[in-house]
């Protein structure tokens, strides 16, 4: 989510890629409930109720980027009222045409520790100002993130879920809507390494908006129909923090006094390493509001398989044809079409950028040990591997 970060953007071609192997794990929404899953419903009374801050939400109050220069980002900005008969998590934002003016809001996650998964969040866009003249350059967005290290980090990760220009911005001059997976960029001079989709339509109301992160693949739905497949090199690094924000692009289009626009936010629910459909999704929230559950945070937990009580009663009479590997004498290499369960072993090179058909980094190979199921992430690059030292 950078300024005029489609000055520059490659489309990468997506890869083909068979629906059986994409889920890390089948979910079933009502056996997932309690495992590895936050779920908040924005029952907060202010942006300073202390609940808000121990559920792990920051509200932003620091100057600075992305939007207009020497704007500002106020924790005043975000409200939580209730809308069409719902607590929701309201962002407003304003400007008289005037960086003094100007009024930006943010809600982020405090701890960088979400990866593959389901992310969903139900989110009202405004094409129109609650007051004010229309026009302006507006951004409203759902997202997540990680910093960026250094200009062109390969490790960088950020995923635009969702982000709706009723008005346009960035050479666009009607509503569009983005969604961006990036691989990396640097700011001077511009450049970014990043694949997209959009949609040019409006995007006025309440919609689902869901993506799925698994597999090599980003799949984004909205309203529980697809718009995106990113895949390839630009699938997501490392763990990211999740956001929403509404923000000016530019004043370049304000006319008249102070407008001033309205995101809503129903819901946040996030399922680690578990794909759900969008209908899956709506099901599992509707199963915490039917509890009169407001949050729940259970993403830290150990969601393996619980091993069995009692041994097999009839124990296999021959040994396995292929034993595990046990070391890099006997670890296969890794091959990014192959499936690998939670302990299987590997030996490989990482890449020197991230991409696993470019340069060798010059690290020799590592044994590698996979944390959980996976496919098609390359060992040293994403958190599904554990780097066990040089062969």
């Amino acid at each position: 989510m950078k300024i005029d970060k489609y000055r520059s953007v490659g489309l990468a071609a997506l890869l083909a890629f068979a629906g059986a192997g994409f889920a890390l794990t089948t979910a079933n929404p009502a056996a997932a409930a309690d495992c590895g899953q936050i779920f908040d419903d924005f029952a907060y009374s202010s942006s300073s109720d202390a609940a808000l801050t121990s559920h792990g939400w920051v509200v932003r109050g620091n100057a600075g980027g992305p939007g207009v220069p020497g704007a500002s980002w106020s924790p005043a900005n975000v409200t939580f009222p209730t809308a069409d008969g719902q607590k929701v998590m309201q962002l407003t934002s304003y400007t008289d045409g005037t960086a003094a003016g100007t009024g930006h809001a943010e809600v982020l996650s405090a701890q960088k520790r979400y990866f593959e998964g389901t992310y969903a969040s139900r989110v009202k866009f405004s094409d129109m100002p609650t007051t004010g003249t229309d026009g302006d350059h507006i951004n409203q967005t759902f997202f997540t993130i990680s910093p960026l290290a250094y200009d062109l980090d390969p490790t960088y990760s950020e995923l635009d879920i969702s982000e709706y220009l009723p008005n346009g911005g960035w050479g666009e001059t009607g509503p569009i809507n983005y969604q961006t997976t990036w691989y990396t960029y640097r700011n001077e001079p511009w450049l970014a390494d990043n694949v997209h989709s959009e949609q040019r339509s409006s995007l006025n109301g309440w919609h689902d908006l869901v993506a799925q992160v698994a597999g090599g693949h980003v799949r984004y739905f909205i309203d529980g129909v697809q718009v995106g497949d990113h895949s390839g090199k630009f699938y997501p690094r490392q763990t990211m923090t999740i956001n929403w924000n509404q923000w000016f692009i530019d004043l370049a289009t304000h006319s008249g006094g102070r407008a001033t626009y309205v995101q809503q936010v129903d819901y946040l629910l996030h399922a680690k390493n578990a794909v759900l459909s969008p209908a899956q999704v709506t099901s599992q929230v509707g199963s915490y509001r039917s509890a009169s559950r407001t949050f729940t945070d259970t993403i830290a937990s150990d969601c393996g398989t619980t091993p069995p009580t009692d041994p097999p009663t009839d124990p296999p009479t021959d040994p396995p044809t292929d034993p595990p590997a046990t070391g890099c004498n006997d670890a296969p290499t890794w091959n990014y079409s192959s499936v690998y369960l939670g302990g299987a072993l590997v030996k490989h090179e990482r890449s020197r950028n991230g991409d696993p058909s470019g340069p060798k980094s010059g690290d020799g190979l590592h044994l590698w040990k996979a944390r959980y199921w996976t496919q098609g992430s390359e060992p040293g690059w994403t958190q599904q591997w554990e780097d066990l030292g040089r062969c």
